[in-house]
């Protein structure tokens, strides 16, 4: 039994090996978004919706999706070194951070609002994902090889974004559709 154990592990490769992590941290992430919005569904009595707030999180979901993806364009790298493989789960952590705090989560019985969530403890959800943009630039460079300015500013400007998001609370709304359409961009160019 033991030889056939090996004999598995022996024939898989170190992309497969890598992305079991990276997978199983991406797959958490996707499904505290989902289970957060059955609960919003269930407690919609206590809920005052707001389109940013979930708009927010199709982003957040869609970036979740996106390494997911993205990760397969590197199943040609034949030697991967440890601090690849930390900072992509360094990154699928930040994706799961960014979940976790990107909707409001039903405690008790009191009302939730989205927005308000968004620009208070939902703020957290931002930070995740600037930490997530600052990680790009080694992705980009370093595992697919791209070019050096565009690997710099694409996440640059994310950055940027999630900085404002952070400082300027109350415009959450319109950053929420700039971000929105950053996604799409960074989505359009990566799949």
């Amino acid at each position: 039994m033991v030889d056939n154990n090996q004999n598995a592990a022996a024939s898989m490769t170190q992309h497969e090996y890598v992305f079991v992590a990276i997978s199983i941290i991406l797959g958490l992430a996707i499904t505290r978004l989902l289970h957060t919005v059955g609960m919003l569904i269930r407690a919609h009595r206590d809920v005052t919706f707001h389109w940013s707030t979930a708009l927010w999180g199709f982003c957040v979901m869609s970036y979740s999706l996106q390494l997911w993806w993205v990760g397969w364009g590197l199943r040609d790298i034949g030697d991967w070194s440890f601090s690849d493989f930390a900072v992509l789960t360094a990154g699928s952590i930040c994706v799961y951070g960014a979940a976790e705090m990107a909707l409001p989560v039903p405690e008790g019985h009191r009302t939730l609002h989205f927005l308000e969530h968004s620009q208070g403890l939902g703020r957290l959800s931002a930070l995740s994902m600037l930490l997530y943009f600052a990680i790009g630039p080694y992705v980009n460079i370093s595992l697919f090889g791209n070019p050096l300015l565009a690997s710099l500013v694409l996440p640059a400007v994310g950055i940027i974004l999630m900085i404002l998001i952070m400082a300027i609370p109350r415009a959450f709304a319109g950053f929420s559709i700039l971000f929105a359409l950053y996604t799409a961009t960074i989505l359009t160019l990566t799949t």
